[in-house]
């Protein structure tokens, strides 16, 4: 099969952007997610590569029937799973036009091309809106906040080593081990963390896990813990603090905690992927201590709705992202992930992306106010952010076991029967629903519908559980 024209390209290219537009925009009249049985999953499995190509538009008829009809469920107004939402318009149609380019971010060696100035521009934009330094920093766009940790940890022990051998260019596997470098964590950070530390170097039993206090990290604790391994001739080089926890929202003590790795010189590092951006909320002000962060993580293909993948590392101190053996290796083949990002942030603008937040967060609140009132629900944790946290509290005492079983049973029967889509969470020992407000469309008639939906699905399970022998 030879390649499309011009002409065959536009006429395909119209059925395209139609069919996105009616799976996009019609999104609020279907089931929020419709699983695959089994007979689904196996045509597109297990489906033979044809001898001879298939005709563009016998492709394009596949995918309207049997792909489009089974998304993930994130780009309905009604799917509160984690921290996911639905596409950028805009970054949809950009990703389009990166694709139709099609350039390599990687080097000079690349020639002298748009899309690097484009990736420049777009992530000093983003520096701007949390107040990070823009001046001698430096970041890169990868595909997720893992990637972008590895990133800013590996600067960060570029640096501590640094310090210890006199030379970034004199590190390496066996210095890493000598050094005894330590890196702290909370109980809630991302389950990647340690595995990024392992990768970088550092033993396991040098990964400490800090206990959280109100969800939080606990700053004294830290800074004992700091202060301990001092004493016995450790290396402490970095505290992972958090600007929203995925599970909860909840936002670390950033102030607290910077001022600590200011004064034991720790390279403090912010996981911002959730509430980042956030930093334009006025009303929160311990995101203000973002602007002392040594590094820090953003994931706008969260909360902005910029189409996976797109995740940004951002290094206050470019030389030491310039060091890091991981920035060389990701940098290879770097596409133009950036086109989305730019176009996105300038389609929102600065007073769109604080109104998208403030919208979410009232939204929060007003869905924690709406649980309280109702005598069989229970807030697990106040919203900071635009994350609930809650259960269902109607079958026995609150802390008796059953209620964890009920409401692993409640999260699985919601997901299935699709009209919502909530994720599970465990807060304090106990479980409960999840649901992240990050759609641009959901409204407050969402929210309620969402509680009657849980109550109803509620009522449903206790009735069958009663009649089973």
């Amino acid at each position: 099969m030879k390649e499309l024209d011009a002409d065959e390209f536009r006429r395909l290219g119209h059925m395209a952007v139609e069919m996105a537009a009616e799976h996009m925009f019609g999104m609020r009249e279907r089931s929020v997610y419709a699983p695959m049985i089994s007979v689904e999953r196996q045509v597109i499995q297990d489906a033979s590569l044809p001898d001879r190509g298939m005709p563009p538009s016998h492709i394009l008829e596949i995918i309207r029937t049997r792909i489009l009809p089974h998304p993930m469920g994130n780009g309905h107004p009604r799917y509160f799973g984690w921290a996911s939402t639905a596409p950028s318009s805009m970054g949809v149609l950009a990703e389009l036009l990166a694709a139709a380019m099609n350039p390599i971010c990687a080097s000079d060696q690349t020639g002298d091309h748009a899309a690097k100035y484009v990736e420049r521009c777009a992530l000093r934009w983003l520096m701007e809106l949390i107040g990070f330094p823009v001046e001698d920093s430096a970041g890169m766009l990868v595909s997720d906040g893992s990637l972008a940790s590895l990133l800013c940890l590996d600067a960060a022990k570029r640096a501590m080593l640094a310090r210890i051998v006199g030379a970034a260019a004199e590190v390496d596997v066996q210095r890493v081990a000598d050094a005894r470098l330590v890196i702290y964590v909370s109980e809630l950070a991302p389950s990647y963390l340690p595995a990024v530390a392992h990768l970088l170097g550092v033993s396991p039993e040098l990964v400490r896990i800090i206990p959280s206090v109100e969800q939080r990290m606990d700053p004294q604790a830290l800074h004992d813990a700091i202060a301990r391994d001092q004493a016995d001739g450790l290396s402490p080089f970095c505290v992972c603090a958090s600007a929203g926890a995925l599970s909860t929202g909840v936002i670390d003590r950033l102030q607290q905690l910077a001022q600590i790795c200011a004064e034991q010189s720790v390279w403090f590092h912010v996981d911002g992927a959730l509430g980042g951006l956030a930093a334009l909320d006025p009303g929160l002000t311990e995101l203000d201590a973002l602007t002392w962060a040594d590094s820090i993580v953003l994931e706008p293909q969260r909360w902005l709705g910029v189409p996976v993948e797109c995740a940004v590392a951002c290094v206050r101190d470019a030389a030491w992202l310039d060091h890091a053996d991981a920035y060389a290796l990701l940098r290879q083949g770097q596409g133009f992930r950036a086109l989305k990002l730019w176009a996105t942030l300038l389609h929102l603008g600065r007073d769109g992306i604080r109104a998208r937040i403030e919208l979410h967060r009232a939204l929060a609140r007003a869905l924690a106010a709406r649980i309280e009132r109702e005598p069989l629900l229970e807030l697990m944790v106040q919203p900071e952010l635009a994350i609930v946290c809650f259960r269902y509290t109607g079958i026995a005492e609150p802390r008796d076991e059953r209620l964890d079983v009920f409401n692993r049973a409640l999260v699985s029967q919601l997901q299935a029967e699709g009209e919502v889509y909530v994720s599970g969470v465990s807060v304090r020992g106990c479980y409960g629903l999840h649901a992240s407000i990050m759609h641009h469309s959901t409204r407050g008639s969402d929210l309620s519908l969402l509680v009657q939906i849980v109550l109803n699905a509620a009522a449903r399970l206790q009735e069958s559980s009663l009649r089973l022998p």
